[in-house]
């Protein structure tokens, strides 16, 4: 049982060099899925502010026309007159 539960360097200096590899792929893969969300991420933003100037201009096209807009719900109430009052 010569050496054989004592550490060999070589065998040490592999592993390591293996394990520093192992975490350099891994950052690499985790940057790669960073970037990838980041850009998704801006592209919904685009998007949502696309979306929004659409909306704006509906709203502009709608209001615009020369029809009158429904009165908010507020303003549809009857006044609550007490009867048999003068």
């Amino acid at each position: 049982m010569d050496g054989q539960d004592s550490e060999d360097p070589k065998s040490t200096a592999d592993m390591t060099a293996f394990v520093q590899n192992l975490l350099q792929q891994m950052q690499s893969r985790f940057q790669t899925m960073s970037d990838s969300i980041v850009s998704k991420i801006d592209e919904m933003g685009n998007r949502i502010d696309e979306l929004e100037q659409s909306i704006n201009d509906l709203k502009a096209e709608i209001g615009g026309d020369g029809s009158p807009s429904p009165l908010p719900p507020s303003k549809v109430k009857q006044e609550e007159t007490p009867s048999g009052s003068s």
